[in-house]
């Protein structure tokens, strides 16, 4: 028999939690109720996180409130917190929130919370290197290439100086090489706020091992990818590996080593640990499904995105972890949760790869779209495209493309973000109100 009141929750609010949310608000069953469970009150869009990095979007521009996206005034919940512990046969959570440890009941629970950076890749990496998984990551890296630029002025030691403009980035995926395309425009744009910081002094090189940018793209556009990099200057090493990290620059596998004092990594992600916590079926550190997105042998539980080795019918091979695929996944699961709640069959996960973009810089891009290639100021328009369409309401929409058109005319922004609390200031200061 149907339910006739029937009680979602989503843990995570990424990409694929929020658009699942959305999916089923767009749909609504009577007696549907919808809880979405997420540590952060923010849905973070990671694909442009490289553009925070740069100065072309604002911090708040790769975010978007997640009570923004549910409908709280038909009864949906929002809770802060981090689930702990499941019982599957129970169908009760127990989750950790602001007001400490919670149970709630649920018939039908998803699982969305994605993944995690990777920091133990390479000796030195936890250290020396500076990830890029989160909001705070792109402002920290922000802030230190302002320190680095604002050092060298005040140095004197030409090779020092060398060194802390050297940006080592490692390696050449979608991250990699937006995070190089965003950084050389943002160097070159800035630079004439550092009078005393010359053009030779400041250097972006971009490692990867193999023998090509951007293997997720075809051939053509990778090698455009590759060409628009280094005609701005980024120096790119191709069948590079890097050994070690350490804190002045990166040792490479061939017995060379750079001399930098800021290494980026955009390589490697690990498994949320609630994966391994909850005791469900995995595959590689990622949550099993069955092809309807179900966990089996836990009825009521079902998992998409980034945590969850999801079958795709179309291919016969996994679906790769990106937010095209997420959101399709959430799309699809929204579906199958309404046949659920209805009693009635649920139909496997299958979806054609449509493209593949990525965006290098300020008004450069590639992307493939049904097999279609473009590069340029096109590609990176339709890059922003999509992405501004993800954005949740109206009003958000249009705030952030009119601060992006206006963005693509002005330099870069060059403000130095530092948080610093009354308390956090020395106490002689706070006593003399310097």
């Amino acid at each position: 028999m149907p339910h006739t009141e029937s009680l979602i929750v989503i843990v995570g609010g990424g990409f694929a939690g929020t658009t699942l949310a959305r999916a089923l608000d767009a749909r609504r069953l009577h007696g549907l109720q919808i809880t979405l469970i997420s540590d952060e009150s923010y849905t973070t869009f990671h694909p442009m996180l490289p553009e925070a990095v740069g100065a072309s979007v604002f911090p708040e521009q790769v975010v978007a409130p997640v009570r923004e996206m549910l409908d709280l005034k038909r009864g949906d919940r929002f809770i802060m917190g981090r689930v702990v512990a499941v019982d599957t046969s129970a169908h009760t959570l127990r989750c950790d929130t602001l007001a400490g440890e919670r149970e709630l009941r649920y018939d039908h629970l998803v699982l969305a919370f994605g993944n995690r950076a990777r920091l133990d890749l390479l000796p030195g990496m936890a250290l020396h290197a500076l990830p890029l998984k989160t909001v705070g990551d792109a402002l920290h890296i922000r802030n230190v290439v302002l320190r680095r630029l604002a050092r060298i002025e005040l140095e004197d030691d030409a090779a020092l100086r060398r060194e802390m403009g050297h940006f080592v980035i490692i390696g050449g995926g979608f991250s990699g090489v937006e995070v190089a395309g965003e950084l050389v425009d943002c160097l070159a744009g800035i630079r004439r706020f550092y009078p005393r910081v010359a053009h030779g002094e400041l250097q972006v090189t971009l490692l990867h091992e193999q023998d090509r940018l951007l293997p997720e793209m075809s051939p053509a556009l990778a090698d455009a990818a590759l060409r628009s990099l280094r005609r701005r200057g980024v120096e790119v090493q191709l069948g590079v590996r890097a050994r070690a990290i350490h804190e002045r620059g990166v040792a490479l596998d061939d017995g060379r080593a750079l001399a930098a004092q800021t290494v980026i990594s955009t390589i490697g992600t690990r498994p949320n640990s609630l994966a391994a916590e909850l005791g469900l079926p995995t595959q590689h550190g990622r949550i099993a499904v069955e092809p309807d997105l179900a966990v089996a042998g836990h009825r009521g539980v079902w998992a998409l995105g980034d945590c969850a080795a999801v079958p795709n019918a179309w291919d016969d091979r996994p679906s790769p972890a990106t937010a095209q695929f997420a959101v399709r996944q959430a799309r699809h699961l929204a579906a199958n949760l309404l046949a659920a709640c209805r009693g009635e069959p649920t139909r496997a996960f299958s979806a054609r790869p449509r493209g593949t973009m990525a965006a290098l810089g300020r008004r450069n891009g590639v992307a493939e779209l049904f097999g279609i290639g473009m590069s340029g100021l096109p590609a990176w328009l339709l890059w922003r495209a999509f992405y501004l369409s993800q954005m949740p309401t109206l009003r958000r929409k249009l705030r952030i493309w009119i601060e992006w058109t206006w963005g693509m005319f002005f330099p870069a922004d060059i403000t130095h973000l530092r948080f610093t609390r009354s308390a956090d200031l020395p106490a002689q200061e706070r006593s003399a109100g310097v």
